[in-house]
């Protein structure tokens, strides 16, 4: 995973009501939680959470299926580990600020 590829991703978690969707959906597991679920729990009139739910999904932290008349709403988990994993991965491993010295004087 490089920046270009997660920015997208930690953008559409960068807003307060698609933070909290998120967290709602990771808490509910695989089992995922229905539209109207969401809204109620979050308090979000429908036509808003609409447009976050549709945000998180094309960031792809979310899958939807639909399921008779309602669509299902599931965290990506494999996404959501990748997210993780990318902020972790160099963790503590240090800065190399000489070698930006040695860049910036090149220039």
């Amino acid at each position: 995973m490089s920046e270009k590829t997660v920015a997208p991703a930690f953008a559409a978690l960068g807003h307060e009501a698609r933070l909290k969707i998120y967290r709602l959906l990771v808490k509910a597991g695989d089992e995922g939680l229905n539209i109207g679920d969401i809204g109620r729990l979050v308090g979000l009139p429908a036509s808003t959470l609409s447009h976050h739910l549709g945000t998180l999904v094309h960031a792809g932290l979310v899958k939807q299926e639909k399921q008779g008349r309602e669509t299902r709403n599931r965290a990506d988990f494999d996404v959501m580990r990748d997210l993780v994993g990318f902020i972790a991965d160099e963790c503590c491993s240090g800065v190399d600020l000489d070698a930006v010295r040695e860049q910036e004087t090149a220039d």
